[in-house]
């Protein structure tokens, strides 16, 4: 790394840039255009209530906010804890490969491994995505045998059309 990073859970203050930097992911990794009238307060939502997780940041001198992942919690009754989530990975362009996303990591690991009540964390990566995937197994991370499968609720506008498309 070529500037000095520091790593901290997000404030009010990084709604804009971790918003901007779920969209440009999103249409990245998946060519979705995020509406904004939606991402926009759903990352307000998440960094005024605690209950449903928490982001966490990289700020790299001189640049500002580099990076940023969000962690959600869900609840094992089979282990009587709290997994974390571990979604919404973004990295700019310019300061990847230089540590970013493995400091955010560290940083959550840390984080769980000092909270008795988590239990360990998880995330998803696109089946195509396998320079992530590489990045994942790097730091310790396993596949495991699980598929995810969804239902958005119907009638409800989650994405645009990508700039450029007619």
């Amino acid at each position: 790394m070529t500037q000095a990073l520091t790593i901290r859970k997000a404030e009010p203050r990084d709604a804009a840039a971790i918003a901007r930097f779920n969209s440009a992911m999103a249409l990245e990794t998946e060519g979705k255009a995020l509406l904004p009238e939606r991402v926009n307060p759903g990352v307000q939502r998440l960094l005024g209530d605690p209950s449903l997780g928490f982001y966490v940041v990289a700020e790299q001198a001189g640049s500002g906010v580099v990076g940023s992942l969000m962690v959600t919690n869900e609840w094992s009754d089979w282990r009587n804890g709290l997994f974390w989530w571990i979604q919404s990975v973004y990295i700019v362009p310019a300061a990847r490969r230089q540590g970013v996303y493995r400091a955010l990591y560290d940083f959550v690991r840390d984080m769980a491994r000092a909270d008795p009540g988590i239990c360990g964390f998880r995330l998803y990566v696109e089946k195509d995505n396998a320079a992530a995937q590489r990045t994942y197994s790097a730091l310790g991370m396993e596949p495991t045998d699980y598929l995810v499968y969804e239902e958005l609720k119907a009638g409800v506008p989650y994405f645009g059309e990508p700039a450029g498309q007619d």
